[in-house]
């Protein structure tokens, strides 16, 4: 009985790493309805542990369950990743000029670096891969940030993103062309000892750019 919950375990994960795959790469869209018996047959695997996954990703706002329609990947709450980016935008903003007298040059070069793969990416967009680089850029500058209260904001900021799922580069991939020529300003403020002010500002308003675009595009969608 034990090595059958075990097996059970192992297979409910393998069903959620490949669910939550296919969000993330939006081959599973919002609104798309997941159907038990289809992902079972695909991963060779009873309903079971593909139940449990779900739950899972439920959990994580990932999904949602509808009486007499069952499970969907999760649509885009509009207002709550507004309020997200707006929060994140402020505190990232701090956090990121606090950092910056302090900051390794090792810290950014390899920023720097991060910063031109994801200019590579823009000539054939992978969304994911450059919210993932972009997650790494940012998390170098505001590394050493003194103030761990602030550090954890940020961080608690990111995963609430993170379980919104949805990537603003998806939806928009003409803002990843800004976005990397934006980094390389916040770059030069930190590597020119800039007022705090102004490094703080333009990491927030690099954040706003990044939500007023994903706004602008949701807007003209539902024209």
């Amino acid at each position: 009985m034990a090595e059958e919950a075990v097996k059970t375990t192992s297979k409910s994960e393998i069903a959620y790493e490949w669910l939550r795959e296919r969000i993330a790469r939006h081959e599973y869209g919002p609104g798309y309805r997941l159907v038990l018996a289809e992902i079972a047959g695909a991963l060779d695997m009873s309903v079971v542990p593909v139940r449990e996954a779900i739950r899972r990703l439920e959990a994580e706002r990932l999904v949602t369950f509808e009486r007499n329609v069952g499970a969907r990947v999760a649509m885009v709450d509009q207002n709550e990743y507004v309020h997200a980016m707006q929060t994140l935008g402020v505190v990232e903003g701090v956090a990121t000029a606090l950092s910056a007298p302090q900051l390794p040059e090792e810290n950014i070069a390899r920023a720097r670096r991060v910063n031109e793969r994801m200019i590579a990416l823009l000539d054939h967009f992978d969304a994911h891969e450059f919210t993932a680089l972009n997650q790494q850029f940012h998390s170098l500058l505001f590394a050493c940030c003194p103030n761990p209260q602030i550090l954890d904001l940020v961080h608690q900021g990111w995963t609430r993103l993170s379980g919104l799922r949805d990537s603003t580069f998806a939806f928009v991939p003409d803002r990843a062309h800004r976005s990397v020529e934006e980094h390389e300003e916040i770059l030069r403020l930190i590597t020119e000892k800039a007022d705090p002010l102004d490094i703080e500002f333009a990491a927030r308003n690099h954040r706003w750019a990044t939500m007023q675009a994903f706004l602008d595009a949701r807007e003209r969608a539902n024209r």
